[in-house]
């Protein structure tokens, strides 16, 4: 049943977003990606290391990060430095590298996943056939933002694929690169995605004295 704005129950109910944090949420800081590691490792969580690790590493929305392929982390029997993969979004491709500590969780990872080029690098546990879903990705960063101390409402998904662009944002100022890597194609919502506001631009003016 509808409501009238003039029904005195409508002005009495909580707005639904209310204490909502409903912004961009924030990336994580490299002491709360080496927590989670640690947290990870304790309770020899050997996918969801893999899962983390390449979703700092690549950068991905969760859509795409799901739906990866063994084939597409591995070539040769050896974990790739680099991969490329199509974005469901934009339809464009995105190219993304694979650092020491991915590698190292994805090979512990394949050790017991096994599977062909062609398998999906993380299956759902409902469908093995199926690669694990978007929403029980979110629930996991949801569990490992909460375990070493940080507000959950605060991180999501998109924490990860904000953390490494953030960081090389703030260390090089290079908005080009950060949007090259995050696959964006437009260089304004890269600067929106990112928070950029004019403090940063006077802050990376002063770096250089003229």
């Amino acid at each position: 049943m509808g409501h009238s704005d003039l029904d005195p129950a409508v002005h009495d109910r909580r707005p639904w977003n209310a204490g909502k944090n409903l912004g961009p949420k924030r990336p994580l800081k490299p002491r709360d990606i080496w927590a989670i590691r640690f947290y990870l490792d304790e309770h020899r969580r050997l996918r969801d290391r893999a899962l983390f690790d390449l979703a700092i590493d690549s950068k991905l929305r969760g859509c795409d990060l799901v739906k990866i392929k063994i084939g597409d982390v591995v070539s040769g029997g050896s974990i790739r430095t680099r991969s490329t993969i199509i974005q469901q979004k934009t339809g464009r491709p995105v190219q993304f590298e694979i650092m020491t500590e991915a590698r190292k969780s994805l090979t512990a990872w394949l050790a017991r996943r096994r599977g062909t080029i062609f398998a999906l690098l993380f299956p759902s546990r409902v469908d093995y056939l199926g690669h694990l879903s978007t929403r029980q990705y979110a629930r996991f960063v949801d569990e490992w933002v909460s375990t070493v101390g940080l507000d959950r409402y605060e991180y999501g998904t998109h924490s990860l694929r904000r953390t490494k662009a953030s960081l090389i944002y703030k260390a090089t100022g290079n908005l080009r690169a950060v949007q090259i890597l995050l696959g964006h194609t437009n260089i304004e919502n890269t600067v929106r995605y990112l928070g950029v506001d004019i403090d940063d631009a006077l802050t990376l003016s002063e770096r250089t004295d003229i």
